[in-house]
């Protein structure tokens, strides 16, 4: 099973989310942005160094707010959302096609990752 850190970037009433590239497994479908655990690496690390690698930019992890397994054709993942924020601001993507800061009452019209799924709820309970 492979562990992935997602993101959780709330500020106000907004949250980040990203849409994945052509190419990319699941292209299409908008993910609370982060990528897959390394060997040795803590959760909150494999964020931080996920978002530099992928949207150019620092945050700094604060805490697992929640986790959840989901089964794929391609394997199973265990998600793991984390609360973090940005320290910089100046997106740089590169395996999405575009991110955007989204109220967070409209998540449910995204066409979210079947993984993100559950943790777009339990954030929507958290955070609205």
């Amino acid at each position: 099973m492979t562990t992935v850190a997602a993101g959780i970037f709330v500020e106000g009433s907004k949250i980040l989310i990203a849409k994945r590239a052509d190419g990319q497994t699941l292209a299409g479908f908008w993910e609370f942005p982060g990528g897959k655990q390394e060997a040795g690496e803590s959760i909150l690390h494999c964020l931080e160094r996920e978002i530099r690698e992928e949207f150019g930019v620092a945050c700094s992890a604060r805490r697992v707010i929640c986790e959840t397994i989901h089964e794929y054709s391609h394997g199973t993942i265990r998600l793991v959302g984390v609360a973090a924020e940005l320290v910089d601001r100046e997106i740089a993507i590169s395996v999405h096609d575009e991110y955007r800061w989204i109220d967070i009452a409209d998540l449910g019209s995204y066409r979210l990752a079947p993984a993100d799924v559950v943790l777009a709820e339990v954030v929507k309970k958290a955070y609205q």
